[in-house]
């Protein structure tokens, strides 16, 4: 199986570390980059790490990853209260995924706690920071071995 792992990263993250940073802390999406990518190193694996605004291209991406990658982590954002594409997406992706939300979702307003996401995910990391995404790609690293 392959070791390449999609991080895809939906609405408004590219304002990580400026937008209500007592929501989402302090560090950038940059940083979360830089931490992935290191830890991806270290696991053998290699990361693709994407951000969009649009939700067509969030699909695009999970359409691509389909041929190439062994596994997705998704921080689908707002996306992941009102996307059915993106969860028709993930549903042709045979690979493990991974939802990772930075905030815990269920501490939050009403409207957060579902997730149409979670209705595909192997696993669903929520309230831990930005350290969600290193203990999804340890994950990720786990079931890529457990198939290979």
């Amino acid at each position: 199986m392959s070791r390449l792992v999609y991080v895809l990263n939906g609405p408004n993250l590219n304002l990580l570390g400026k937008r209500q940073p007592h929501i989402y802390g302090s560090e950038t999406l940059a940083d979360v980059e830089a931490s992935c990518r290191a830890l991806a190193g270290e696991l053998g694996l290699e990361v693709r790490f994407h951000q969009s605004n649009r939700e067509y291209e969030i699909i695009d991406w999970i359409h691509e990853a389909r041929e190439t990658a062994g596994g997705i982590v998704i921080n689908p954002a707002a996306f992941t209260h009102t996307s059915v594409a993106i969860l028709d997406a993930l549903n042709t992706f045979e690979a493990p995924v991974i939802e990772v939300h930075i905030s815990n979702v269920h501490k939050r307003e009403a409207f957060r706690h579902h997730s149409y996401v979670s209705l595909r995910a192997d696993g669903v990391i929520a309230g831990l920071g930005t350290q969600g995404y290193g203990l999804a790609l340890r994950r990720v690293a786990q079931l890529i071995g457990e198939t290979a």
